[in-house]
């Protein structure tokens, strides 16, 4: 399971269940055997089948077939066809199409906001936010690799990020990089996140290893790009630019000669992609 061995999964089916289904303990009987498909009805990237399948498996069900992870996936696509108890089934269904669905939305809203870029510049990378679902951050972050995106920070002990309040609380951003370096191993990179043109060149000249340009418009972007490359700092730093970016807005910042594009949107406000259980 990877990244996906987590109690939590399971947790959330028997949250679901509570202490029973009183709707199919009343109606089906225990020896009641069922097969079941997971139909496509809309069009996107499939993910979230590691998540399904160990849902089936730890309640004791057979797959006989189905897509992958990546997989394009079109309307009318039979995804997953299992079977075993029909009261087990039952029990699991919504949780399984949950996870599949939620996760399937940000794969394929990834996948778009990736081809939208790409088509511009090939060499950006589109990447998400911390901004995920407590207790789902590995899940949506794992999706958006799917996606063909880039998955940022899994956590914090990923890198430093030093944002405006670790700026606000240390001081300044030179003394910030200066303890960053000073107290974090070699390993790790560091990252600042500055919002004028200022602090950007100061970052640079610094040391830090990327720098976020943080809601500023394409032009301000601009202006920064252009006065680092007359400082020959440009090729000494990833730059990222992030802050309120959307799939409708992301081909303006395309534009630029920037490494990295970061949205928050692509994890907490993608679309579920629709896909319903069927009985056989």
């Amino acid at each position: 399971m990877s990244i996906f061995s987590d109690n939590r999964i399971i947790e959330n089916v028997y949250d679901d269940i509570g202490f029973e289904d009183i709707t199919t303990n009343s109606l089906v009987t225990e020896d009641k055997w069922a097969q079941a498909e997971i139909l496509c009805k809309d069009e996107g990237i499939l993910a979230g089948m590691d998540v399904a399948h160990y849902i089936i498996n730890e309640f004791n069900l057979n797959i006989s077939s189905s897509f992958l992870d990546g997989d394009e996936i079109h309307k009318g696509d039979v995804i997953l066809e299992f079977e075993g108890k029909a009261k087990d089934i039952l029990m699991v269904e919504r949780t399984i199409l949950n996870y599949l669905m939620h996760l399937s939305g940000i794969a394929t809203l990834v996948s778009n906001t990736c081809k939208k870029v790409h088509e511009i510049n090939p060499k950006i990378r589109v990447a998400c936010t911390r901004k995920t679902t407590p207790g789902l951050q590995k899940l949506e972050k794992k999706a958006v690799e799917i996606g063909g995106g880039d998955t940022h920070r899994f956590k914090l002990d990923d890198c430093v990020l030093i944002k405006d309040n670790h700026i606000q609380v240390v001081g300044g951003v030179i003394e910030a990089i200066d303890r960053a370096k000073e107290n974090v191993s070699f390993t790790k990179k560091i990252e600042i996140e500055v919002e004028n043109l200022d602090d950007a060149i100061r970052a640079s000249m610094f040391g830090a290893d990327i720098v976020m340009l943080d809601n500023m418009n394409p032009d301000e972007i601009e202006e920064v790009l252009v006065t680092l490359k007359q400082r020959h700092l440009r090729d000494d730093v990833i730059i990222e630019v992030s802050g309120g970016i959307t799939p409708a807005t992301i081909t303006k910042y395309a534009t630029l000669d920037v490494d990295v594009i970061s949205s928050g949107f692509i994890t907490n406000s993608a679309q579920t992609l629709d896909l319903s259980l069927n009985i056989l």
